[in-house]
């Protein structure tokens, strides 16, 4: 340990394997050391309960960085709004709103003219502004403009737009849109139930695949490390980190909120309960994987609720076993009574555990002690939030914007390249430019390694 390295990352959760991955790609010298015996810290599978958006920045990166071929995923199934006591599958185009059992038939008609809208919507098209500028305009103002009732903006806010609480609609709508747009796009890429994707053997694979990845480009690896002190200069610089009376030097550290606890404060916490069932969760169409929203209004809550289901189909439990997740922001001490809702829509439950974490973000000022400190996992079953998380991280260690370096290199690679790497990985969903060759099972094996203009496409495109 008697090294000097560029950064020194601390703890292997998601977001610190990310960044202990893209560094090293970056060509910085890379040390990354856990206390813990295991890879994954609060991103293990059962610790960490969210799905990925197939056409979010977490899959982008996973493209960039080619990690994709440490990982297999699969589509969920379904994906689900809570609403007046009953689940409903998610609307996420006019077609489907037409459909849908959560709208009269004149909402249906409005519903449709809003997500038209929102489906035409070209943030460098004024043309597709309707006069509207969005980044002026409140998600509220916006709604209004169509008449939508208050059980629609409910969950196309909470279970499209995928906002944990009302606060988004007194804020520009440009966000909304975006989100909105992220969740149709992901839904069509891979033509699935739901917009959600989900690695086999669980999330604990992620920053396994992350650390594999440092681990070609040069980064070393030391699991099982106690302690593992910050040490600072006269300045309050971070200079290295001590473990079992070794120091190792560097000039910037990157952590999670542990490593550095008098640096962070607590600014909420999130309760969850883990369910073991023999069946999939009731009104999902059997699904053997899916989320339900409960949006908070339909609670009376502060902010909304989830629920997250996975089974064997994705190699996390024995055949014929599901496992069910309950999270929400805690908004008392009382996790089991909190959650009750949740658990109620599940049915039979064989047993279930009740847990509470602390969330943390940092207070430090980075540019004054070089440590980069991640914050805590939110209540949320998507990985948008925590990724955003990454991406500044990023910018602050390295100057750069990671989200840019990304769309530029998706932007370079050709239609050959992509096709050439599709086929020489093993059979699974193969997509070549706009079309999505596959065979219907449940559930689907997938290929990460598409072009993302092909997801962006209009369903008329498709």
């Amino acid at each position: 340990m008697d090294e000097e390295y560029d950064v020194i990352v601390l703890g292997t959760g998601l977001k610190e394997c990310i960044l202990s991955g893209v560094l090293s790609v970056d060509g910085l010298k890379v040390l990354h050391m856990d206390r813990n015996d295991y890879y994954g810290g609060e991103s293990t599978s059962l610790n960490l309960v969210q799905f990925m958006m197939a056409n979010g920045t977490l899959v982008r990166i996973l493209i960039h960085t080619k990690v994709t071929k440490y990982l297999n995923f699969k589509a969920v199934d379904g994906s689900y709004v809570y609403n007046k006591k009953k689940i409903y599958k998610v609307p996420a185009t006019d077609v489907e709103a037409l459909k849908s059992p959560l709208m009269g038939l004149f909402e249906k008609r409005r519903a449709r003219k809003f997500f038209i809208y929102v489906q035409d919507y070209d943030e460098n098209d004024p043309k597709s502004h309707e006069k509207m500028d969005l980044n002026k305009v409140t998600a509220r103002e916006l709604i209004s403009k169509y008449g939508l009732e208050d059980d629609t903006i409910d969950f196309i806010g909470h279970a499209l737009a995928l906002h944990k609480d009302d606060g988004y609609l007194d804020q520009p709508a440009l966000n909304f849109v975006k989100r909105m747009k992220l969740y149709a796009e992901s839904l069509a890429r891979f033509q699935g139930g739901s917009p959600y994707i989900y690695p086999l053997y669980g999330l604990g694979e992620l920053p396994q695949a992350f650390a594999r990845l440092s681990a070609v480009y040069g980064g070393t690896y030391m699991l099982n490390k106690p302690e593992c002190k910050v040490e600072f200069d006269a300045d309050g610089k971070a200079i290295g980190v001590t473990s079992e009376g070794e120091t190792a030097k560097c000039k910037k550290v990157v952590c999670d909120p542990s490593y550095l606890s008098d640096r962070v404060k607590k600014v909420g916490k999130v309760a969850r309960a883990i369910c073991i069932m023999s069946h999939p969760i009731p009104d999902t169409n059997e699904s053997h994987s899916a989320q339900v929203i409960l949006p908070q209004k339909q609670l009376g809550r502060k902010s909304d609720m989830y629920l997250f289901c996975c089974s064997y189909a994705h190699n996390v439990a024995p055949k014929g076993k599901y496992i069910a997740f309950v999270s929400a922001e805690a908004e008392t001490d009382n996790p089991e009574a909190e959650l009750k809702p949740g658990v109620d829509l599940l049915g039979t439950v064989e047993e279930i555990f009740y847990d509470t974490y602390d969330r943390y973000v940092p207070t430090n000022d980075h540019a004054a002690d070089n440590c980069f400190i991640s914050s805590s996992y939110d209540s949320t079953t998507h990985f948008e939030t925590s990724v955003n998380d990454v991406i500044e991280m990023y910018s602050k260690i390295t100057g750069k914007t990671l989200g840019m370096s990304l769309e530029a290199v998706v932007e370079r690679k050709t239609a050959v390249e992509e096709r050439d790497y599709i086929c020489s990985s093993t059979p699974r969903i193969a997509t070549f430019g706009s079309s999505v060759a596959f065979k219907r099972h449940i559930p689907m094996e997938l290929d990460l390694s598409v072009d993302l203009s092909a997801a962006s496409a209009s369903p008329e495109d498709e």
